[in-house]
């Protein structure tokens, strides 16, 4: 007994290095492991070292004992199972007409098979248990298999190398009064840790898979959920250090929802492997959703191809028919198949996300931050949307099919490597509702009404390729440094630059090629030089654009993606003085700068009067200043310009390059 109880503790004390390893990542945050004291004997209970961890409004700390698997085999309570049978050798526990109650606190052992009865855990409210699954199956027609009606907290710990299944009927008809909401093959009242390194299959056929009313917290094991509702839900916050969880639900996968108290209702995720295939939203959290670490694929409402627009263009009827909406939906929470979604903010790192999702890959209703991480998204709507602010301080991001890119009240991108297809608008920055989804398509997303409505590049690697406007701001545009390369729109009812206020360059590498009809080029406050060029004649995909300076030196060159009739290019290496040569194809064409910002003047191509014939940026008339009180209107015989294009097939949208 003592040999393995010290290979326990080492066992517990390696695991728990590795899980805070993993959680405090690179981030200015630190994790907490914090002591419980309790009667029962832990396999790291006597270590409290600790670190703290600051999550703003989120309490990240994992206890020593959400960690610990071990437990003393002379104190454990062994209870082996048999049909509808429960043999119990020693204190703590009764069985009675298929129930095992455990009224006292302690560990309980079970294993074997019971093929109709259920575990209810009634202790007080001071005192823990922990239920080790030793290679245990039961199934409850009419009851939660697992419930726990009274404790402190629960630890379930999934013993290494063992299979163990929970399964509960499709109705519950054995409630008694006060059990109306009990809804979950696993059911807490308490705060419950999943822990372990075994393997548990939890079959929630009535409604939910796994619930807790307080803390959800899951540290390790093989756990498979397959729901009828909800995968796994911790009303007040969902915590996920370890572990390998795939959910199957017909309904939402992971969620917090406690609307009532903005310090729950909170998720947390600093390691492990999720996958979620879901009807509706992946992840969902009331208030903020952070994560910090771990490999996370989602699938939601039949993926990317149940998109908010058909091949089309049109309203697709079916989109928004995700599902089901449970007692907890609010009208302001109607159904949604998102990815990651949140009422508060959303903050990753170090994190390799995927998607595949009909709604919104990523939503916050705040705020979305991203500090690192590598993703790859496809959406039927957004790729990343915020109602406020979206920063991106680096990562390594692919938007591989979206309606629009990425969306906020304003958006800042400090750096790293972004790719992203669209079929509307690649980069939105608007206020109130979204002014480029007029008429009120499907999707359509709402902002935080406030002046703060810009786009703002400062470093990094941006390439966009977007059938409506490349880079839309309904104020202003700035760029500040980076590289950003804008394929925009065939059609000349948007743009590649499309800005009511003004755009500013001040640094970094910039070229966008796209139509000529709605074409605009940099402001000339502007402190970096620019040209735009309309073009002769239209020019095909793969044409290479290169501009050169009077000694033939090139200073920058691209390769469209697509046909395009205008460019527009800046490069700290442009002088207001100098002479160059822009090259497109086999075409060429001699460039003097007077001033910061140039245009070829009345060369364009098919624009009418928008086109770039004025030497301030604008291209589009008024002296290059925003035109006062309406916006510019489309060249005549075209229409308002406000209908998003025809969205193209998955099999035929455009891939960047």
């Amino acid at each position: 007994m003592k040999g393995k109880r010290i290979f326990a503790v080492l066992m517990s004390a390696l695991i728990i290095v590795s899980a805070f390893a993993g959680c405090s990542g690179d981030s200015s945050q630190t994790t907490s492991v914090t002591s419980e004291s309790s009667k029962t004997t832990t396999s790291s209970s006597s270590s409290e070292s600790s670190k703290t961890v600051k999550a703003e409004s989120v309490n990240a700390n994992f206890t020593a004992r959400d960690m610990d698997v071990g437990y003393e085999e002379t104190d454990a309570v062994k209870i082996s199972c048999s049909g509808s049978k429960f043999n119990i050798s020693g204190s703590g526990a009764t069985a009675k007409d298929g129930v095992l109650t455990i009224n006292k606190e302690g560990t309980y052992v079970l294993s074997g098979s019971i093929d109709e009865g259920r575990i209810v855990v009634n202790v007080t409210d001071s005192e823990k248990v922990q239920l080790v699954l030793n290679g245990f199956t039961i199934k409850c027609t009419t009851h939660s298999p697992i419930f726990i009606k009274s404790a402190d907290k629960v630890f379930i710990t999934i013993k290494d190398g063992t299979k163990n299944t929970i399964t509960d009927g499709t109705s519950y008809t054995d409630l008694a009064d006060d059990e109306s909401n009990v809804d979950a093959a696993i059911f807490s009242r308490a705060d419950m840790t999943i822990n372990g390194s075994g393997s548990l299959t939890v079959n929630g056929n009535m409604k939910n898979g796994i619930v807790s009313k307080d803390d959800l917290v899951i540290t390790g094991g093989t756990i498979t959920v397959n729901a009828k509702n909800n995968g796994i839900c911790g009303k007040d916050c969902v915590k996920i250090a370890d572990g390998n969880i795939t959910i199957k639900s017909e309904g939402d996968g992971i969620k917090s929802n406690n609307s009532e108290d903005t310090s729950k209702g909170y998720i947390y995720i600093c390691g492990g492997k999720i996958n979620i295939t879901s009807t509706t939203d992946a992840i969902q959290a009331e208030t903020t959703l952070t994560i910090e670490k771990g490999e996370i694929n989602l699938k939601t409402g039949g993926g990317s191809e149940n998109s908010s627009k058909t091949s089309g263009g049109k309203d697709n009827p079916q989109w928004g028919k995700w599902g089901q909406e449970d007692s907890s939906t609010t009208e302001e929470d109607t159904a949604s198949a998102k990815g990651l979604k949140a009422g508060g903010d959303i903050k990753i790192s170090n994190a390799t996300i995927t998607t595949d999702t009909s709604d919104d890959s990523i939503h916050s209703n705040s705020n979305v931050t991203i500090e690192s991480g590598t993703f790859n998204l496809k959406s039927g709507d957004d790729g990343i949307h915020a109602d406020t602010s979206t920063v991106i301080n680096n990562g390594n991001i692919v938007i591989e099919k979206s309606y629009e890119g990425i969306e906020g009240s304003n958006v800042t991108i400090n750096g790293g490597t972004i790719e992203l297809t669209a079929s509307d608008d690649g980069i939105n920055s608007a206020g109130g509702s979204d002014s480029s989804s007029m008429g009120g398509r499907m999707g359509q997303n709402s902002f935080t009404e406030n002046s703060d409505i810009y786009i703002k590049i400062t470093g990094g690697k941006v390439t966009v390729d977007a059938s409506g406007d490349g880079l839309d701001s309904n104020s202003n545009l700035i760029i500040e440094g980076g590289e950003i390369y804008v394929n925009g729109p065939t059609n000349d009812g948007n743009g590649a630059l499309d800005y009511d206020g003004t755009a500013t360059i001040s640094g970094g590498t910039f070229v966008a090629v796209g139509s000529s009809g709605m074409v605009q080029g940099f402001s000339d406050n502007s402190t970096q030089c620019s040209i735009l060029y309309n073009l002769s004649s239209s020019h095909s995909t793969d044409e290479k654009i290169t501009l050169a300076d009077s000694s033939g030196n090139e200073i920058l060159s691209y390769t469209a993606t697509k046909q395009f009739s205008s460019v527009v290019v800046s490069s700290a290496k442009i002088t207001k003085s100098g002479a160059y040569k822009l090259t497109v194809g086999s075409e060429s064409y001699d460039i003097e700068m007077s001033s910061t910002v140039y245009s070829n003047g009345s060369n364009g191509f098919g624009g009418g009067g928008m086109r770039g014939n004025k030497p301030n940026g604008f291209g589009r008339g008024n002296n290059g200043n925003p035109p006062d009180g309406n916006p510019p209107q489309m060249p005549n015989g075209e229409n308002s310009g406000m209908t998003p294009p025809d969205k193209p097939s998955r099999e035929t949208s455009t891939t960047n390059t």
